[in-house]
C-alpha cells in the first residue's frame, strides 16, 4: 500500500492493515460456539482450506508498481503546493535516501522499532490471548466474553484505518506513542472492569483494547518507508516485523505463566506496565539523515523526485 499510495500512505496502508482483524470476526463466533474437542479436527482442517483458496485467489492479482511510482492522476507539483500536503509532508518527511537493510540497522532506528514491535506486540497478543479466559474468570456469560472479542477484532481493525488516516496529519511517530499510551491504559481498564464484575465497563475496554492492540502495526508499517525508503521496504519492514514472533512468546507461552503465579491482576498490571515502557522508547525514534532545521518540501522531497519517476497507471509502467 504505501508503493502505491505514497501521497497517503498512512491512511491507506491502516485501512488494508485492518483486514487482519476483521478476517478474525466469524472465526471468533465458530470457535466460540462449534468448537469441541469432538470436531476440532475437522472444523480446523475447514478453516485451512477456507484461508489457502482465499489467499491464493488474492495473491494471483497482486502487483508491485514500478520504483518510486507515483499516482499518475495526481500532479507532483500541485500537491506539493498543497497546504494538507505540505503539513503531512512536515509531519512525516520522506527518507533521505533508500537504505539498505544493513544501513537501517546500523542506523539504530530499526532495532529501537524492533524493540518496541517485542514489547507492545507481546501486549497486544496478551489481550488477545486472555481477555476470553479473563471474561469467563470474572463471570460473565458466553455470549458476552464472544462479543467481547468480537469487539476487540472489529475496533482493532477500525483502529488501525484511523490511526493511520491520523499519522498522515498528526505525524507517524507522534501518534504512535499515543496509541502506545491508549494499550497500557486498556490493560488496567480491563483489569479494574473484571475485578469488579461491571459488564459494560468491561465491554468498554474490549473496545479501548481493540483499539490499542492493533493500531500500532499500521504505524510501524508507514513509519519504516519513511525513515529507510520504499526500495528495501520489504526487507526492512521483515526484519521490523519479525518482532512479533518474541512477541508472541511473552503474549503467549510466558504470560501464561505469569498468570500462573500472579494471577490474571498481576499479568495485567505487568502488561501495562511494559506498554508505558514501549511508549517511552518510542520517544527516541529519531529519522535517519534529518536535521531539526531541515524542510521536508525542499528539493530533495518527494515532490520533485515524482517529476522524474515513473508516472504511470499500471505496474508495467
Amino acid at each position: 500500500m504505501g508503493k502505491w499510495f505514497p501521497e497517503k500512505r498512512g491512511a491507506r496502508t491502516g485501512f488494508v492493515n485492518g483486514g487482519f482483524a476483521y478476517g478474525a470476526v466469524p472465526l471468533i463466533y465458530i470457535f466460540s460456539y462449534f468448537f469441541t474437542p469432538g470436531n476440532f479436527s475437522i472444523v480446523l482442517n475447514l478453516v485451512g482450506a477456507y484461508m489457502l483458496v482465499a489467499v491464493l485467489l488474492c495473491g494471483v492479482f497482486f502487483m508491485d508498481p514500478p520504483k518510486n511510482w507515483w499516482p499518475s492522476e495526481i500532479d507532483p507539483v500541485r500537491w506539493a503546493n498543497d497546504r494538507k500536503a505540505n503539513t503531512r509532508l512536515a509531519k512525516n518527511p520522506p527518507a533521505v535516501k533508500q537504505f539498505s537493510p544493513m544501513q537501517a540497522i546500523r542506523t539504530g532506528m530499526l532495532p529501537l522499532m524492533w524493540l518496541c514491535l517485542v514489547i507492545i506486540g507481546g501486549v497486544s497478543l496478551f489481550g488477545i490471548n486472555f481477555e476470553v479466559p479473563f471474561a469467563k474468570v470474572s463471570g460473565f456469560g458466553p455470549f458476552v466474553v464472544a462479543s467481547a472479542a468480537g469487539i476487540l477484532s472489529v475496533v482493532n481493525g477500525t483502529g488501525r484505518a484511523l490511526v493511520g488516516w491520523l499519522s498522515d496529519r498528526l505525524g507517524r511517530k507522534q501518534t504512535l506513542t499515543l496509541v502506545l499510551l491508549v494499550a497500557a491504559a486498556a490493560q488496567f481498564g480491563v483489569l479494574w472492569s473484571g475485578n469488579i464484575h461491571n459488564l459494560w465497563l468491561f465491554m468498554f475496554f474490549a473496545f479501548v483494547t481493540g483499539f490499542g492492540g492493533g493500531a500500532f502495526y499500521p504505524l510501524f508499517a508507514a513509519l519504516v518507508p519513511d525513515y529507510f525508503g520504499e526500495n528495501n521496504n520489504a526487507t526492512n519492514y521483515g526484519l521490523v516485523y519479525s518482532a512479533k514472533l518474541f512477541g508472541g512468546i511473552g503474549g503467549g507461552g510466558i504470560a501464561a505463566g505469569i498468570i500462573v503465579v500472579w494471577g490474571y491482576t498481576g499479568a495485567y498490571l505487568l502488561a501495562g506496565g511494559i506498554a508505558i515502557l514501549a511508549a517511552v522508547l518510542t520517544l527516541f525514534l529519531r529519522q535517519p539523515g534529518h536535521t531539526s532545521g531541515s524542510n521536508p518540501s525542499s528539493p530533495a522531497g518527494p515532490a520533485v523526485d515524482a517529476m522524474t519517476a515513473p508516472r504511470s497507471g499500471s505496474a508495467t509502467g
